[in-house]
């Protein structure tokens, strides 16, 4: 596993409800925790998340992902559905995704 990223810290404070969010899946949140995940590795592999809507693309290097944030289906807790859909978009593009309290490694990408 190679590290990707630090998570961004000040995410935490764009939670609902302390933020105000009328998505019902914590936009705001999420868009702040992914923002880092945009990075070239040291052996030259692009890694990057972008959200549209619902759903979350992962690209690491040629490989792509895509993970929905499904809160009916997983959890009403943007925490709990951004892991879930983030391990879907990895599973999806056939890499391993590990989220740490402080950081996320990649593994299982090379082509």
């Amino acid at each position: 596993m190679i590290k990707v990223c630090d998570i961004n810290p000040s995410a935490k404070e764009k939670l609902p409800p302390e933020y105000m969010d009328k998505s019902g899946i914590g936009v705001h949140y999420v868009d702040a925790f992914i923002k880092p995940i945009k990075v070239k590795l040291e052996d030259g592999t692009r890694v990057q998340c972008k959200r549209k809507g619902l759903q979350l693309n992962l690209r690491v290097g040629k490989k792509r992902g895509s993970g929905l944030m499904r809160r009916l289906d997983v959890s009403k807790d943007p925490i709990v559905m951004l892991d879930a859909a983030l391990q879907e978009a990895a599973k999806d593009a056939g890499v391993e995704l590990k989220v740490t309290e402080s950081e996320i490694f990649v593994g299982g990408y090379e082509e």
